[in-house]
């Protein structure tokens, strides 16, 4: 089955190792959007009706199964409904492959995050600790402005409507983090349903 369609901003090696710094950001950025866009009985943005990142709900499992680890399934497991969230979305389009999208960076890059992801869950090291940026998980109570906030941090971000969501005007840039920026950036305003930022190289 076909993953990802060459764009011009792929090497023609398909595995170019990123910096660390890099794959730490975007980890970073995943896991933060998918514990913000949770909607349990701990409401945030309410984009995935899931209740992983929160003491009551999947926390309390995750201690019980699995408790040298939790502190990274539980983020682990939002992310992967954060991820497939996106990946519905995108199936809407023709040619979902060219979508490129916080949680589908293309197969090359997806690969390294989740590689990363098991280093860091595999170090001892707790989340907050190996990523100082998600610190916020622990602020109480939630604060959606404080998160908006965030968003807007990155710059401005000029997209356009589409039917499967905000697509960014302009070309995606090369950089990972520059990239990572955009589409965090496009999260903003924040809408009732996940609004898919996205680059869709010609």
């Amino acid at each position: 089955m076909k993953l990802f369609a060459p764009t011009a901003v792929q090497s023609s090696n398909p595995r170019t190792d990123l910096p660390q710094s890099d794959l730490d950001f975007t980890l970073m950025v995943q896991l933060r959007v998918a514990w913000a866009g949770e909607g349990g009985e701990e409401p945030r943005l309410g984009w995935w009706r899931t209740d992983l990142v929160s003491e009551f709900g999947g926390e309390d499992l995750f201690r019980r199964l699995l408790p040298h680890t939790w502190d990274w399934a539980v983020l682990q497991a939002a992310r992967e409904a954060a991820r497939r969230a996106d990946a519905t979305l995108r199936r809407r389009d023709h040619n979902p492959d060219r979508i490129w999208s916080l949680y589908y960076l293309g197969f090359a890059i997806d690969e390294q995050l989740d590689e990363r992801l098991q280093e860091l869950k595999q170090s001892g090291r707790s989340p907050q600790a190996c990523l100082p940026d998600l610190a916020e998980l622990s602020a109480s109570p939630w604060n959606r402005s404080r998160f908006a906030d965030w968003l807007t941090s990155h710059g401005p971000v000029e997209t356009q409507a589409t039917p499967i969501g905000r697509r960014i005007r302009g070309d995606m840039p090369p950089n990972l983090n520059q990239r990572i920026r955009c589409l965090l950036g496009a999260l903003y305003p924040l809408a009732d349903s996940y609004p898919l930022p996205h680059f869709r190289p010609d």
